[in-house]
């Protein structure tokens, strides 16, 4: 039940339901709800945030900080929980037929790079996020919160193999572009490129980078020129150079 506004909030405990799962944070709670993707079973919220308009409409439950965080598994609630179904991840294979450039995430294990990558390909256009179904944690609430929910508008699909897939994808028109470290053999400077919606762009964990199955599937290597002392960027700049430039030629073309 709903506590009464200025009443004291009942501590309550979450849904208990494996199947429901916990996005929180103002702007993930918010994407989730407009996009309609998945069912909102409940909302809970500090008294004022319960208030705000962009949560007119919901059946709000005010609850307590300490009851958020414990629902959350985070102090970075922000004051709002929702309870909703698991991700609806989309089919590989659909999004290689999609108009648009896919971003492909090879080895990332820190929910919050999936979740910054999910955010700048959602903001440039792209068709969607690929991850590998074994070794990646998934759209997990971390990762909805690091997207600033962007995750519930980008379709993300899980896939066996990243490098069967990349492999295959050239029946459906696609290529592949696998970002490697500055002075890697045969890497063109991705300015020199001639970028189109078809691309894949395949990028692998910060540190390891791509694998090297992965890495010998595509069809070129492209690097971002440093001009510093440090050898690499953050995964999600990395991401955002990459899939922006693709952007740009397609708006310039």
């Amino acid at each position: 039940m709903s506590a009464p506004r200025g009443g004291r909030p009942p501590r309550g405990r979450p849904p208990a339901r494996a199947d429901r799962e916990v996005v929180y944070g103002r702007n993930p709670v918010r994407e989730l709800i407009r996009a309609a993707r998945r069912p909102v079973h409940a909302v809970w919220a500090l008294a004022q945030v319960a208030e705000e308009p962009w949560l007119a409409g919901c059946a709000v439950e005010v609850r307590e900080r300490d009851a958020l965080g414990r629902a959350a598994g985070s102090a970075d609630h922000q004051g709002v929980v929702a309870f909703t179904d698991p991700y609806p991840f989309a089919d590989p294979h659909d999004l290689l037929d999609a108009p648009g450039p896919l971003v492909l995430l090879d080895a990332v294990q820190d929910p919050r790079n999936l979740g910054a990558v999910a955010r700048v390909a959602e903001g440039a256009g792209a068709a969607g996020l690929i991850v590998p179904r074994r070794g990646s944690p998934g759209v997990t609430a971390v990762a909805c919160k690091a997207s600033a929910g962007a995750v519930e508008h980008l379709p993300v699909a899980q896939a066996d193999n990243l490098a069967s897939l990349v492999h295959d994808a050239a029946g459906s028109g696609r290529w592949s572009a696998g970002a490697v470290a500055p002075g890697e053999p045969d890497a063109e400077d991705y300015r020199t490129v001639a970028w189109d919606d078809a691309v894949m762009l395949v990028l692998g964990a910060e540190g390891a980078g791509l694998r090297p199955r992965l890495r010998a599937v595509c069809d070129r290597l492209v690097t971002i020129p440093m001009r510093g002392h440090v050898a690499s960027l953050n995964l999600s700049i990395a991401a955002a150079i990459l899939v922006f430039e693709v952007a740009r030629t397609r708006d310039s073309a």
